[in-house]
């Protein structure tokens, strides 16, 4: 049984982790403000302002044999490093890929060059997440001497999703309504790919590489596979076969949806242009000698349809309102009789 501390424990990543360490039956200590969620059952609930100076004073003093830390503020990175490193066994970060500075070419390993860190003094803000996860690592590197695991997911989803980006699809080809708007590609272009991690296989790797005391960065990232087979494991996964309205990325500007994620967007649909071609298709090599195990997208996307509500053209925190999808379907879809057919759920 190893004595397990996770900085942050709460949010649906952190509290999968715990969830998993807790069933394997470690002992498990969770450090959080608290606020993004309750604390996991059977874990030692520990509640602090990671601000304060004396915010690891409760766990300072035991060993540790694995501390996974989950923040995105360089200086809650750099206190707690000095206050628990040198008691630590093995450190893992969870970074992202968002700290490449390079989004565009497909296949890019770990030592690509990665964004210019945010410093522990410098004011965070969500347009520099990148920067501030690349600072994260940094401060990591040096206190632990490369003695640590710096995994960088990409996508994330799984049951639970806060943002809804894996939970869009699945659960509006599940509702049975039709018509359903779909995605494809118009025009030139790279192709869009979608490289989504399930949040259980990402939380089971996360502690099976950190106990095996695995070091240096990887890509926890999901198998690619381009947008096209996303949406039929999608509705592969709720086992019906919607009538498609093809709707084509290049009237996305114009109609003022977005890519990605948000209210009135598409999720899983990615910026256009070249910068971001290789954001979904980045190496995944070193992870799957580490030992990561990935589920199939359909199974990921069958476990979203049977733990969440119904969409019911409700609004998710990711994707298309019933009214908003309804519009864009008044504008597209074709005279009765010209219907794209099912199996072109992409496009034409």
């Amino acid at each position: 049984m190893a004595n397990i501390l996770i900085l942050g424990g709460t949010a649906w990543l952190g509290s999968t982790i715990a969830r998993l360490a807790l069933d394997a039956g470690h002992h498990v200590t969770c450090l959080a403000r608290g606020e993004a969620g309750a604390f996991p059952e059977g874990a030692v609930a520990v509640v602090v302002d990671r601000d304060k100076p004396d915010a690891y004073r409760h766990v300072a003093a035991q060993k540790w044999d694995l501390a996974v830390e989950l923040t995105r503020v360089p200086a809650h990175a750099r206190g707690a490093l000095e206050a628990l490193s040198p008691r630590t066994r093995n450190w893992v970060f969870v970074s992202s890929c968002s700290v490449y500075a390079d989004q565009s070419a497909p296949g890019q390993r770990e030592d690509a060059p990665l964004l210019a860190p945010l410093q522990p003094g410098e004011a965070y803000a969500s347009e520099l997440y990148g920067e501030a996860k690349s600072g994260c690592e940094q401060l990591t590197t040096a206190n632990r001497g490369g003695n640590a695991l710096l995994v960088r997911p990409g996508l994330v989803g799984g049951p639970g999703d806060p943002t809804a980006r894996s939970s869009y699809w699945p659960l509006r080809v599940a509702d049975r309504r039709e018509p359903v708007l779909a995605p494809y590609q118009d025009g030139g272009g790279y192709r869009q790919h979608v490289q989504l991690v399930d949040v259980r296989d990402l939380a089971a790797f996360l502690l099976h590489a950190g106990l095996a005391g695995r070091t240096g960065p990887v890509n926890a990232v999901g198998a690619s596979v381009p947008l096209t087979d996303a949406l039929i494991a999608a509705r592969e996964a709720a086992n019906t076969n919607p009538l498609i309205v093809p709707y084509p990325l290049s009237a996305m500007a114009d109609d003022g949806v977005s890519p990605w994620s948000g209210p009135r967007s598409l999720p899983l649909v990615l910026p256009s242009g070249d910068d971001y071609a290789g954001f979904a298709r980045r190496s995944d090599a070193r992870a799957l000698d580490m030992g990561l195990v990935r589920r199939p997208l359909v199974e990921t996307f069958r476990d979203i349809i049977s733990a969440e509500e119904p969409w019911a053209g409700r609004q998710l925190s990711s994707g298309l309102s019933g009214e908003g999808e309804a519009e864009l379907i008044a504008r597209r879809r074709p005279a009765p009789g010209a219907e794209a057919p099912h199996e072109s759920i992409d496009g034409p």
